[in-house]
């Protein structure tokens, strides 16, 4: 079974004939947030529109079939190596190191536009995104380097560099929780300038 697609029901034509596709790369992405941890990968993945996510992390429960474990292990098939659709797809990570699936990433993101790589703290070796909870007044994270921010009610200035993303709507959230990407979200907009920042 291939990884399982979270696609636009207006979007769900096959890749022949789409043209020239850009490409973005691999990023990595962690957050502290156990709900923006989920959303946060997915949201960088449905910014570009068609994507694959690797679930490095464990625990996402969209990921179905096949996991990187597997594909590891056995090699990936002709219909993993690239997007059959329009959408983002997820993949579970399974019982690997991630040193020993480094090679398969790089296979995969050869042909795969975008490859998001949800991960936890310290375990990536390339290109990570953090993402941090904004909260107002004595909540508010101390001073730090490069993130995304992610505000928590109102007022609060992000501690350090990077961009601050719009308000996530409980119905943006629960989208995407249940392996749904809405139409049009103003969230998922704002992070394709992900894709163009020097995170180290």
């Amino acid at each position: 079974m291939s990884p399982r697609v979270l696609y636009q029901t207006h979007a769900t034509h096959m890749f022949g004939g789409m043209g020239e596709i850009p490409r973005f790369g691999v990023l990595a992405v962690s957050s502290p947030d156990p709900v923006l941890s989920v959303v946060a990968p997915l949201g960088l993945a449905a910014s570009v529109g068609t994507s694959l996510v690797i679930d490095m992390a464990g625990g996402l429960s969209l990921a179905s079939g096949r996991t990187l474990a597997d594909l590891v292990a056995d090699g990936p098939r002709l219909d993993e190596l690239s997007p059959g659709r329009q959408g983002v797809a997820v993949l579970a990570g399974g019982p690997v190191q991630t040193v020993d699936a480094i090679a398969i990433i790089e296979q995969l993101a050869a042909r795969w536009p975008a490859v998001v790589v949800r991960v936890s703290r310290d375990e990536w070796p390339g290109s990570t995104v953090p993402v941090e909870p904004l909260y107002p007044g004595w909540l508010a994270p101390p001073d730090r380097g490069a993130a995304v921010w992610q505000p928590v009610g109102s007022g609060a200035r992000p501690p350090g560099p990077g961009p601050v993303l719009p308000r996530l709507r409980a119905r943006t959230t629960r989208q995407l929780l249940g392996g749904h990407l809405p139409s049009r979200s103003r969230w998922i907009s704002a992070w394709r300038q992900v894709w163009r920042l020097p995170w180290a």
